[in-house]
Formats: C-alpha cells, structure tokens, sequence
C-alpha cells in the first residue's frame, strides 16, 4: 500500500511548487498525496503577483478532514503565510501527532516575493520547530531562524545547531549559495552533523527546488526509511530533477519530478526509488 503524505501549503497556480509540486515530488517517490491549502496565489514563472490566505476555520477543517480518515505516514509543511495560520496549524498537529514532520520554512518564493510574514516568523520558531522531525531552510531562511548567514559547510553547520537548540530535532542546511560547495548540504541532529553532496547543476530552472527536496523526503521517512537514507535518496532525485527542468513559461522554469519517465531518460529509478535506495558516500 502507498504511504499518504500529507502537504500543508500554498497553491503555486504554475504547478511548480506548493501544493501542486509537492504533490508531482511524493507521487514520484512513491506516496499518495493529500494536500491542505493554507493559501492562494497568482503565480508564474516570473513571479508573484497576489496572495490570498485562507481562513483559519477552513484551514482546520482541511487538516482534521484528512488526519480523521487517512492513514498519514507523514506530513510536510510549506508556505505557512501568517501568525494565525501557523498557530492553527501547530495546534492541530498537537492534536493529531503525526510521526513525522518535516517542515520546509518558506519565507520567499525564488522570484524574491514574501511568503512569510515578518511577524509570522516568532511563531514559527515557536511553534512549528519544536513539533519538527526536521527542517529545511535554505541560507536565506537559516540565517532568519539560526541568526548567522553560512558562507562554508562549517558556518553551515553551526546555524544548523543553534536552530536545533530552537526546538527542532533535525535541521538540513541547504548549501545552495554556499561559496565554497553549493552543492553541499549539512544534517544537523543531536548526534553530530552530516554532510550530503551532489554534483552542483548550473541551470536556470529551479522553481520549485524547496518544495520538491521536503516532500520527497517526507515521502521516503513516511515509506519507512531513516532520517539520513531518506535525505540521500531525495537529494540524487531533486539533483536529476533539476538536471531535466525546462523553459516552461519565460521565465524561471521548474524542475521534473518525473524525469525518469521521459524519452530517452534511465529507469533505474523506478527500480531505486520502490527499493529506498541511496547511493552511499
């Protein structure tokens, strides 16, 4: 049987991230997904141009309508908007208690809009952090939340510890705009840290990168994998999936979680993804 990963998000109207590219990200690693809209925009390629979020009485209702009657394996968090929608949000977690929780802190879309607001942001901290089995902020969001902007894989890995000391109980640096190794990322836990590299792909079309990393990890810890497997095995498809992302629209395109089922493409995929199976460093 699927695993159900549930995804409590933005609607992207481009389909490149949000709800619709977290949703492409877990049926592509092997889960079915359910969503919970926690906002509205109008989108595209080249940016955003409205946001509208929903009420809190219907955000509830999405969350207990889903966890009442699916079987979720586990849940991710993306665009989150405001004070209230986070509070209502991390109360019904409270209540429900999903296994896992991996909530990705968007704060801004790749064109530079603001998905968070600046008053939104404490409670996020404390909130939503200390429920997180893990979380995912790139530089930008790392240096909100652990108040010091990574430049190598060592300042990388110290915001990483003072987030966890926010409550979290993993944190996964995204080394995007990291100089010294952009494609390097840095795990975080109680344990120690970890480091995850991949070949860095120079490409204009990543919208929806965030997005597509969490919900697959979502996926793999929800299929039974642990913590570091699960992270591996994402990071080598989000690498190919933005290998394969394209000009849809004119401006930044976004990448194609189902890259293994294009003409001409390996489906070895297929094969590693139902298997849970990381390339080992």
């Amino acid at each position: 049987m699927l695993p159900t990963i549930l995804t409590i998000a933005g609607s992207d109207s481009s389909g490149g991230a949000g709800i619709q590219g977290d949703l492409k990200a877990i049926a592509a690693n092997g889960g079915y997904g359910a969503s919970v809209v926690t906002a509205i925009t109008a989108q595209n390629s080249r940016g955003v141009t409205e946001i509208d979020e929903v009420r809190a009485g219907m955000i509830r209702a999405q969350i207990d309508a889903v966890l009442g009657d699916l079987d979720v394996s586990a849940v991710k968090t993306g665009m989150l908007a405001s004070r209230e929608v986070i509070e209502t949000v991390a109360e019904r977690l409270v209540s429900w208690g999903p296994e896992w929780l991996v909530c990705d802190p968007v704060m801004v879309s790749k064109s530079g809009a603001r998905l968070l607001g600046e008053d939104a942001v404490d409670a996020l901290v404390s909130e939503i952090l200390p429920l997180a089995s893990l979380v995912t902020p790139n530089i930008d969001e790392a240096t909100v939340l652990g108040g010091l902007r990574a430049r190598n894989r060592e300042e990388a890995g110290e915001v990483g510890r003072r987030i966890l000391g926010r409550g979290a109980r993993a944190v996964l640096v995204k080394g995007g705009h990291l100089s010294d190794d952009p494609g390097t990322d840095v795990l975080v836990t109680a344990e120690g840290t970890r480091v995850f590299t991949a070949p860095w792909i120079d490409s204009e079309h990543t919208h929806g990168t965030g997005c597509t990393y969490s919900a697959a990890i979502a996926t793999h810890l929800g299929r039974g994998l642990p913590l570091e497997d699960a992270i591996a095995l994402s990071k080598e498809f989000l690498t190919e999936a933005i290998r394969a992302g394209g000009p849809i629209g004119h401006g930044v395109g976004p990448t194609d979680p189902f890259f293994f089922l294009r003409e001409g493409s390996t489906r070895q995929w297929l094969a590693r993804i139902r298997r849970g199976e990381a390339t080992r460093p």
